[in-house]
């Protein structure tokens, strides 16, 4: 909670710059000084900031800011710690949910579509053009000289937003089903000047767009699904043959003695025991959770008749796997 509180207000970037007493860190945030100091309190005693007492000053380690800041070299795990916050806002609505059996819906979760845009920023738009359009040769290529590309499961559209101002000639679709991301990507979208992008509200449940689009993209969007393997079919069938299908996901595995040592699995356990797993128990769905695993996903691409399925894992991200699929000409 309070790396998120230190994300969210900015004063682990503020820290980041440079030592500081409470009283000027709280200058420096332009914040209440006695919160600020309780705040660095929690992280000196968790191990995240330093304290010298001689000098009354404190600091985030230059190892530390390379994880926790905004723009930092190794990435900016307190985005992450958001969750925590978002988890705790539903623990009573989950209690109800284990007893009952039931679910939730996507507007129950606070800042969810803040949250995952900021996550999709640092995982997905920022690594786009030096490592997932390198997965396909040819995808770069035909980006450039114009095709039909769909964005499903798209939150606030930051991915299609900046592949949409590289390539211009192409035409870009963005469907989500909460009308709260897609307001938001419109407003982006206007802001931009761009004309080869539009968002619409959209039930992927119901996806009928038969054989309209060269590259279909999802990024974290399958496994909350209703029913993942009929939105993959759905995917494949919107698909022109010889068209491409870039899909990120969790990479754990499907079996639970193969996730002792992946990155983060807690974490991703807990994110799937309060929402993806509820979500999709909520729409009537099979709830297979974050951790449903690259087997499954693997299998139900083959099964919605993908000839050919490629899974990489970028040495730098080892907790996604991207799948490239093809449909035959």
């Amino acid at each position: 909670m309070m790396i998120s509180v230190g994300h969210r207000s900015g004063l682990l970037d503020a820290l980041a710059a440079g030592p500081a007493t409470s009283a000027g860190l709280a200058a420096r945030s332009e914040l209440a000084e006695r919160y600020v100091r309780e705040w660095l309190a929690a992280l000196v005693t968790g191990g995240v900031v330093r304290w010298d007492p001689a000098s009354a000053h404190y600091t985030l380690p230059a190892e530390h800011a390379a994880s926790l800041t905004r723009g930092g070299r190794l990435g900016n795990m307190a985005v992450y710690a958001q969750h925590v916050a978002m988890m705790g806002a539903l623990e009573p609505l989950i209690l109800q949910c284990f007893a009952s059996g039931a679910g939730t819906r996507y507007e129950d979760y606070p800042r969810f579509h803040e949250v995952m845009a900021e996550d999709s920023a640092q995982t997905v738009v920022a690594q786009l053009f030096d490592h997932v359009l390198g997965i396909d040769d040819g995808l770069v290529p035909r980006l450039e000289a114009g095709i039909e590309v769909l964005d499903a499961g798209c939150g606030r559209g930051a991915a299609l937003i900046e592949l949409a101002r590289r390539f211009p000639a192409s035409r870009f679709t963005g469907y989500d089903l909460c009308r709260d991301a897609i307001g938001h990507a419109q407003r982006s979208t206007a802001a931009a000047g761009l004309d080869n992008l539009r968002f619409a509200v959209r039930d992927l449940s119901h996806l009928d767009d038969a054989a309209r689009f060269d590259l279909i993209t999802t990024f974290d969007a399958v496994h909350d699904q209703k029913h993942p393997q009929r939105f993959l079919d759905a995917l494949f069938a919107a698909l022109r043959p010889g068209g491409r299908y870039v899909m990120q996901d969790i990479g754990g595995s499907a079996r639970l003695e193969n996730n002792l040592d992946f990155p983060m699995a807690s974490f991703l356990y807990a994110i799937s025991c309060f929402h993806c797993t509820p979500v999709s128990l909520g729409q009537g769905g099979e709830g297979l959770g974050t951790m449903w695993g690259w087997e499954t996903a693997e299998a139900m691409l083959r099964s919605a008749g993908f000839a050919e399925v490629r899974r990489t894992v970028f040495a730098h991200d080892p907790m996604n796997v991207w799948f490239l699929a093809h449909k035959r000409e």
